[in-house]
């Protein structure tokens, strides 16, 4: 007898509905394949993340390497930075520390969770970072300094936290992601082609709200470590 499950369709057919959006935006639109590519392979990335299987990073490698050149051709450069210099290396890190982490006969992360101290210095010292990246950036003649600026340093901290299996890095992915999905809007506006891009932020947007509250289900049954 066929186990139905009325959640696990739901995301499959809204997974299948965000691919079908982005095909046919990239066909009408003529969007970048760059930025096709790169949203597919990121939102792909972001559900397999959220669902804790370590095989996300292997699809979030490809996904980096193509948004990298995106950050470069609009002179992102905190971006560019962040994905070349950190994002990539950390995702092959990622790999090898998920797959310590499995649950026993399951390919799924344990997930964890920052003790108070931990929290503290990790917002603290994401802060002043981030006052530095947006003056950096602002010397260096960025095109949205404070925008990229703030997601740079942000992203650091939730890969780290994503390699850490911590839940608080759906919070710190829901301010890189909305911040983003504003920055890149207002690149599509200006006449580039990369509308795939801002739909996958917004998408990315929306999966960190739902995986926190998946992965908070997780805590409350007690299936969290610290």
């Amino acid at each position: 007898m066929i186990n139905f499950k009325p959640r696990k369709c739901l995301e499959i057919l809204s997974l299948c509905l965000i691919y079908l959006i982005l095909i046919i935006n990239a066909i009408i639109v003529k969007d970048s394949l760059i930025a096709f590519v790169s949203a597919f392979c990121g939102i792909t990335y972001t559900v397999m993340a959220g669902k804790g299987n370590p095989f996300c990073y292997v699809i979030g490698v490809t996904g980096s390497g193509f948004y990298a050149y995106l950050a470069f051709h609009n002179a992102l450069w905190g971006n560019l930075i962040l994905y070349l210099a950190y994002y990539i290396p950390m995702q092959v890190l990622g790999f090898f520390r998920w797959r310590k982490h499995l649950k026993k006969d399951k390919n799924e992360i344990i997930k964890s969770s920052l003790s108070k101290k931990e929290l503290a210095l990790t917002t603290l010292l994401t802060a002043i970072f981030s006052i530095i990246s947006i003056l950096c950036l602002i010397v260096v003649g960025d095109k949205s300094p404070v925008i990229d600026g703030i997601t740079t340093v942000f992203s650091i901290t939730g890969m780290y936290l994503t390699v850490k299996r911590s839940i608080e890095q759906w919070l710190v992915w829901m301010i890189v992601n909305g911040l983003s999905f504003i920055m890149w809007f207002e690149i599509a506006l200006q006449g580039e082609r990369v509308l795939s891009t801002v739909i996958m932020w917004g998408v990315y947007f929306l999966l960190a709200i739902y995986f926190y509250c998946r992965w908070k289900k997780d805590i409350k049954t007690g299936k969290i470590t610290y």
